[in-house]
């Protein structure tokens, strides 16, 4: 099969691993069991929980308990869909008991969509030592159902794969972010989905974003993001402050040529089945990978001059830097030096990634987990 400009399909995109189909057609290529602290006051239990299994994850934050409108809406948001994943096989949610997101209903949030989940809560289960015996008997017992889980054939193309580039350096707009927009624009010819982060920097390019959206409807939510995050205070806004100077195709290199298919709001989920979506979320990087792996990206390409070295807690997450100085200083957490491969190399890592090979961060146990928040929390 040719690409639609009639170049040679990238052999990588014909490689085919086993991955895990989900029951509403996702695919994961990890088969993780999630706990989920309900609130901040529970982490420490939620931590211990996961660690009691070699196929637990946990993404302890720092929310949950004093939040309201549309902070608790985005937590509750978030959360839920990253127990959506494709890489979890079920969740184990973990409360305290008299916080704002309580354990119990949103434990059944998440069964409703299918996903075996099971719940427990300190204040009611007796205690912490109690809390954490439950939690440990219940993760123990999803995971053994994930273990005999079945394997499905799959490619690129049935993955949704996330992208964020964190920074706007030089070496990331001129030599990391076109190579990894290539790779999108081979994603998306192969009928993939795609889900981008990074809306801060399109402040100061509203138009030009909006004429890259599918429809008024995507059109008209990019620019409201826009409008929003221009009335923000600058601190901590060095991308946005150099996305002022710098050219729109150059502060969307990662995104390829597709037109943008659908806006997700962050902690949502994408739901178009094939292209390019943008999700509402900074470029930080733990915040963007939370979002895109909410999305429903089972494996995130992270674009870094700074040398961000961290993962995520659901998503293997490669790591790609177009700077010199990155690379030789940190060799062993790169994945992909951008000077010097294509997008057929990155393609083949995605491809090996999404077999189970581990990304530069898994080897190392290297994660990190934020929620973006929308307001000041009480």
């Amino acid at each position: 099969m040719s690409s639609p400009e009639g170049r040679e399909e990238p052999a990588a995109l014909g490689e085919r691993f086993d991955a895990y189909r989900r029951d509403d057609g996702g695919v994961g290529v990890r088969n993780r069991v999630l706990v989920v602290p309900s609130v901040i006051c529970s982490h420490v239990v939620a931590e211990r929980v996961a660690d009691a299994s070699d196929r637990a994850v946990c993404v302890p934050h720092d929310h949950g308990c004093g939040q309201i409108g549309a902070d608790h809406e985005q937590t509750e948001r978030t959360l839920l869909n990253l127990a959506r994943n494709p890489n979890v096989a079920g969740a184990t949610v973990v409360g305290l008991g008299c916080e704002h997101l309580q354990s119990g209903p949103f434990a059944e949030r998440i069964g409703e969509h299918g996903v075996p989940v099971r719940e427990t809560a300190i204040q009611d289960a007796g205690g912490t030592e109690a809390a954490l015996d439950a939690g440990v008997e219940a993760t123990g017992n999803l995971a053994d159902a994930a273990a005999a889980a079945d394997r499905t054939d799959a490619a690129l193309a049935d993955l949704t794969v996330g992208v964020v580039s964190s920074d706007l350096s030089p070496s990331s707009s001129e030599v990391a972010d076109p190579l990894v927009g290539k790779t999108v624009d081979a994603l998306v010819d192969a009928g993939a989905r795609v889900v981008v982060a990074g809306t801060e920097r399109l402040v100061p390019h509203r138009d030009a974003a909006a004429d890259r959206a599918a429809s008024p409807a995507v059109a008209e939510a990019t620019r409201s993001a826009g409008d929003r995050d221009a009335g923000r205070p600058s601190n901590a806004k060095r991308v946005a402050r150099r996305a002022e100077v710098a050219e729109f195709d150059e502060v969307v290199g990662t995104w390829g040529n597709a037109e943008v298919a659908e806006f997700v709001p962050y902690g949502g989920r994408a739901t178009i089945d094939g292209g390019l979506a943008l999700v509402d979320s900074p470029s930080r990087f733990e915040e963007a990978a939370t979002a895109l792996a909410a999305a429903g990206a089972s494996v995130v390409v992270h674009v870094t001059a700074d040398g961000i070295t961290t993962g995520h807690p659901v998503v293997p997450v490669l790591k790609v830097t177009g700077d010199g100085t990155t690379a030789a200083a940190l060799g062993d957490d790169i994945d992909v030096d951008a000077r010097t491969a294509d997008s057929d190399e990155l393609l083949s890592e995605l491809s090996r990634v999404a077999a189970g090979g581990r990304t530069a961060s898994e080897a190392h146990g290297l994660t990190a987990f934020a929620i973006n928040r929308v307001g000041p929390s009480l």
